[in-house]
C-alpha cells in the first residue's frame, strides 16, 4: 500500500518473518566482567515475501477479480522507484509497517502466464524533519549534531575583544597614524597627544609608551 493505492496478493505466501533487534554493546571491566549497554532498536527485519501472482484463477487464490500479473508488477516497480515509503499490511495481525522496497525480482512462469517473484522489504523510520539535536552514537549515548543554521548563528556572536591600554612608538609612526591603528579613526590623534602632553605629533622618538 502506497497512499491510496494498494495490492493485496492474490496468493499470500505461506510464511512470513519479522525480526526485531537492538542496538546493544557490551566491553569488558577488569575485576567485574563483561558489562553490556542498552542502545536503541534497530530497524526491523522483514523476511523475503516469495509467491507469484496468478494469471488465472486457481481455486486457492483468495479473491476474485485481482489485477493481472503485470498490472501487479508495474505497480510495485512504480512504488520502488517512486522514492516514498509503503505499508506493508497483514490482515488478522497487529502487522502494519511502514518500510522501503529494498529489491524487487520477478520472472514468467513457462507456459502460464504466472510471474513469481521475490520481493525484500526493510522497516522505514519516519524522521520529523522539526527534530534536531542528537543522534544516537553506536553505544547508545547521544552525539550533538549542529545544523548549517545554528553554526551560523555561533559564529554571528560578538567576539570580545579588549582594547590596549598601551602602544609602543615604532619607526615611522605619527599621532594620526597611530590613531587610526588604535581606534580605526586617524582624526583621534589630538585625544592621543593631550593625554601624553605631546607638543609636536610629528616627532615622537620610537620606542615611546603612549597611553591609550
Amino acid at each position: 500500500m502506497q497512499g491510496s493505492e494498494k495490492l493485496r496478493l492474490p496468493v499470500p505466501p505461506g510464511n512470513y518473518s519479522i525480526k526485531g533487534s537492538n542496538n546493544n554493546s557490551s566491553f569488558s571491566v577488569e575485576n567485574f566482567g563483561e558489562v553490556s549497554f542498552l542502545g536503541k532498536t534497530n530497524l526491523c527485519e522483514i523476511g523475503v515475501i516469495e509467491t507469484f501472482f496468478p494469471n488465472k484463477n486457481y481455486t486457492f487464490c483468495q479473491y476474485l477479480e485481482f489485477p493481472k500479473p503485470w498490472d501487479c508488477v508495474n505497480l510495485i516497480e512504480k512504488w520502488r522507484v517512486s522514492g516514498k515509503p509503503i505499508r506493508y499490511i497483514i490482515t488478522d495481525t497487529p502487522i502494519n509497517i511502514a518500510c522501503s522496497i529494498e529489491s524487487f525480482e520477478y520472472k514468467e512462469n513457462d507456459g502460464t502466464g504466472d510471474i513469481s517473484f521475490s520481493l525484500q522489504l526493510k522497516e522505514y523510520r519516519i524522521i520529523d524533519a522539526t527534530t534536531r539535536k542528537f543522534n544516537s552514537l553506536s553505544n547508545g549515548y547521544q552525539n550533538v549534531t549542529f545544523l548549517a543554521a545554528d553554526i551560523a548563528a555561533v559564529n554571528k556572536r560578538p567576539i570580545d575583544k579588549q582594547t590596549p591600554t598601551q602602544y609602543t612608538v615604532k619607526k615611522g609612526d605619527t599621532l594620526y597614524l597611530i590613531a587610526k591603528k588604535v581606534y580605526g579613526d586617524g582624526s583621534k590623534w589630538q585625544e592621543l597627544a593631550e593625554k601624553n602632553l605631546i607638543k609636536d605629533p610629528t616627532d615622537i622618538p620610537e620606542g615611546t609608551v603612549l597611553k591609550l
